[in-house]
């Protein structure tokens, strides 16, 4: 029951993106130019190579605000159903909190948090 139900969903998808790739295609507007293949910021043509090495303290401190970011989003559905748990809730919350303390905890004795 459940395999047949996951397979559809999955056809369903694949249909559904295959579907609007095509329809975009189909009724899309085409320009083909040089200039529309060359990489641009703000509007200002590069110069040099647009390729050049990110410092990985930009991907870390990245990774640890969406990290952070996910689970407070977590907080607003256990918000609107504490009151009906009482007790538990809160108890469940709070060991969240505390994991993400630690998290936190851990990130800035390891220096993600700081500029170098």
């Amino acid at each position: 029951m459940y395999f047949i139900l996951f397979v559809t969903v999955i056809i369903t998808a694949i249909v559904l993106v295959a579907a609007a790739y095509v329809i975009a295609k189909l009724i899309g507007p085409r320009s083909y130019n040089k200039v529309k293949g060359e990489p641009f910021e703000c509007g200002i043509p590069t110069r040099g190579s647009s390729w050049i090495p990110v410092h990985v303290g930009y991907y870390l401190f990245a990774i640890l605000f969406l990290m952070f970011d996910v689970e407070t989003i977590f907080l607003y559905p256990w918000a609107v159903v504490v009151k009906d748990f009482g007790v538990m809730a809160m108890v469940s919350i709070g060991f969240f909190l505390l994991v993400l303390v630690f998290g936190l905890a851990y990130a800035w004795r390891k220096g993600a948090l700081e500029w170098k």
